[in-house]
């Protein structure tokens, strides 16, 4: 059931007030429920008529079946009033006895009525009130409660005082046990993952360049890596502190600072072997052979606490050693590459058939000395091309490459074809060189110029341009790899060439990606040779290599080496 009443005045607002506690009384609502109601419904009213216009006070009353219910109040601007825009505003009290009494929520004009109904207002306040005075007794109970509980608290308090300071002085001896291990922990930590980081990297730059990044600033304010490049290297005039000049000499620690520093495993120097006046320690990167270069160090405070140094001491030696390992790394690949590419051959030239070959070494590792080429001629004027890959890597898999490059060679002057050059590269490793595997391609280009013939040998597959621009890959069944223990006669395959055509002979290294397999790298390079116009690979067979290799090669470092050859045709 919904009652309403329309505020204009004063007037209306008290009748209005004085219903809605009646109707709330009536149905039951808790005395403190129906007197929070009516203030609130007090304040709203007064700011409704502060704010001008007419406003509807609705009161929501459920009814006998409704049950457990509540009534609902709201006050809202009259539709086509003055008030009209504002915002309304509601507020729910809980109805325990709905439907009751039936009550029109009517306020008559007769002053006993009225009276009536100020002093069954007066009678709820009176009742909030009393219940505001039972919990002031139950505060003021509650507060002697505490009040001695306090005063026990505090006798406790003195009892337990110097048993507290004992425990506080235990807590801080264990506290200082507890850093100190952390701090342990934190060094050995330090190391391991120093040595990580060391180890990762066969270039000995990148290790000098880290070392900086491990021990600044929590170790370290500044950090100077010296290496020594030749004999000499190791006693210089002026370009390194003394203290450094001296570790490099005697291969010792030294400090070098105002006062001693006693730290385990160094040297003291006088303040006069300072580098302008900061505290140094100086640490020779020692080998099992001899001394690469000395690690300067300032502190990162006033000096350095005793069990750091020594954490310091062991980094040095293990920055020693991966910078010895990257050294002798970095010169075994040097070897390799300059041996490789000593045996590479220079280009025959060929009447109406142009040469271009790449070597590209890998970009990380010791991924060199296993991919060649070759192109030479046979005695009926036919020449040989061929591209290969033996399977290692460094210095053993060059010697084996240029092996199989002589032997070849060798074979090749008997005239035989590509399948039976490849058959007898095959029986030659399987007899002499169990262990080595190897893969490769032959072609030959007859002498009327027209003719090719090619084998392959577990090797990616020839891809083929033809002259007006489409591009085969020539993947005929190759034979198994070379040198496995298993004999095969590795077959020919012939095609008919026309003027124009360009023939790509290349390594995995150019088109294989972990990621990604070989596939999709062999279409990406038939992609880049089929975009060439004739013209332009008649031009500069040279530049056309280059400009192959370029998108083939922008997508990622190379973990293997590379070779490309290319037999263009000339239209």
């Amino acid at each position: 059931m919904t009652h309403t009443w329309r505020i204009r005045t004063v007037t209306d607002a008290a009748r209005a007030r004085i219903a809605v506690a009646r109707l709330a009384a009536a149905h039951g609502v808790p005395t403190v429920e129906r007197a929070r109601l009516a203030a609130e419904l007090s304040g709203r009213l007064r700011q409704c008529l502060t704010k001008g216009g007419v406003w509807v006070l609705t009161l929501d009353v459920p009814g006998p079946s409704a049950g457990d219910g509540a009534l609902h109040a709201a006050v809202v601007p009259a539709p086509g009033a003055g008030a009209a825009g504002r915002a309304p505003w509601t507020v729910t009290v809980p109805c325990p006895e709905p439907g009751r009494v039936s009550d029109t929520g009517t306020v008559a004009e007769d002053p006993a009525d009225l009276s009536e109904a100020l002093l069954g207002a007066d009678e709820d306040t009176a009742v909030v009130l009393d219940k505001l005075a039972e919990q002031e007794e139950l505060v003021a109970f509650h507060r002697e409660e505490l009040h001695q509980t306090n005063q026990g608290v505090l006798a406790l308090h003195a009892e337990l005082d110097a048993a507290g300071r004992a425990q506080r002085e235990a807590f801080a001896a264990e506290r200082r046990a507890r850093n100190e291990a952390e701090n342990a922990r934190r060094r050995l930590t330090l190391l391991a993952d120093a040595s990580a980081v060391l180890n990762a990297s066969l270039n000995h730059d990148e290790i000098v360049r880290r070392l900086p990044e491990l021990l600044v600033p929590r170790y370290a304010r500044h950090v100077d890596v010296w290496l020594f490049d030749e004999e000499d290297d190791r006693h210089p005039p002026t370009s390194h502190p003394q203290a450094a000049v001296r570790a490099a000499r005697t291969g010792r620690p030294q400090y070098a600072a105002v006062h001693p520093g006693g730290l385990p495993g160094v040297d003291d120097q006088p303040a006069s072997a300072l580098d302008p006046g900061r505290p140094l320690l100086c640490i020779p990167l020692l080998t099992h052979r001899e001394p690469l270069g000395v690690l300067t160090l300032s502190p990162p405070g006033e000096r350095w606490d005793p069990d750091d140094a020594v954490m310091l001491l062991e980094l040095a030696r293990r920055a020693g050693t991966a910078i010895d390992n990257a050294r002798r790394f970095e010169h075994n690949r040097d070897i390799a590459e300059t041996l490789q590419r000593a045996l590479l051959t220079e280009l025959p030239t060929t009447p109406g058939l142009s040469l271009a070959a790449r070597y590209l070494p890998a970009t990380h590792g010791l991924n060199i000395g296993g991919d060649w080429y070759d192109a030479f001629r046979q005695r009926d004027g036919g020449l040989i091309t061929v591209i290969g890959d033996v399977t290692g890597h460094g210095l053993h898999a060059a010697v084996m490459m240029s092996q199989l490059r002589t032997a070849l060679r060798a074979y090749a002057v008997d005239g035989d074809s590509p399948g039976r050059l490849l058959t007898r590269l095959h029986e030659y490793l399987r007899h002499l060189q169990p262990d080595l595997f190897a893969t490769a391609v032959i072609a030959r280009f007859h002498p009327d110029g027209r003719t090719l013939t090619w084998a392959a040998a577990g090797h990616p597959p020839p891809v083929l341009r033809l002259p007006d621009g489409r591009v085969r890959t020539l993947d005929a069944k190759p034979g198994a790899m070379l040198g496995i223990p298993l004999r095969q006669d590795i077959a020919d395959h012939t095609e008919r060439l026309a003027p124009g055509s360009t023939l790509a002979l290349y390594t995995d290294g150019l088109v294989e990606r972990r990621a990604r397999g070989i596939d999709p790298g062999i279409e990406r390079l038939a992609a880049a040779l089929g975009s060439f116009g004739p013209a332009e690979l008649d031009a500069d067979l040279e530049d056309s290599a280059d400009r192959l290799l370029r998108p083939l090669l922008s997508d990622s470092e190379r973990d293997d080496d590379v070779c490309l050859l290319l037999c263009h045709l000339r239209g």
